[in-house]
């Protein structure tokens, strides 16, 4: 009788390693898209809600970064947010000519934020896209 017992035992042991490890995998958050622009080390992360706080999924992330010599070349980045609504923007200039503008858009909706990396280097932005 005893043996049949640990018998039946043996085989819950696969049974809750699968569902530990099934639990730790659901409660990892999605990878957040970044994308780097390879012009310094500054960087710009991004949260976008709704007007009710929800996430919102593939808005767009976008920059352009004018550098060089009279600012003669740029770099268009762009990147969507993940289904948190998170995104980051890395390698931004230390020291750009001017405060570089991000557009968030999301279908029809769109939204500037302004930001200086050499005031601050390691932006932080929640914005809220409105329908009205």
């Amino acid at each position: 009788m005893r043996f049949g017992q640990l018998r039946s035992f043996r085989f819950l042991y696969p049974a809750l390693f699968l569902f530990v490890c099934g639990a730790l995998l659901a409660a990892t958050s999605p990878e957040i898209p970044v994308v780097d622009g390879g012009l310094g080390s500054c960087r710009a992360d991004f949260t976008v809600k709704d007007d009710s706080g929800k996430p919102i999924y593939n808005a767009k992330v976008s920059v352009t970064i004018k550098y060089g010599f009279l600012n003669k070349r740029k770099a268009e980045l762009e990147v969507g947010t993940n289904s948190d609504g998170k995104a980051s923007v890395t390698g931004l200039p230390n020291l750009p000519k001017r405060p570089l503008e991000f557009t968030i858009k999301s279908g029809t909706v769109s939204k500037t934020v302004t930001d200086d990396p050499s005031e601050n280097c390691t932006g932080t932005f929640d914005v809220t896209l409105s329908v009205h």
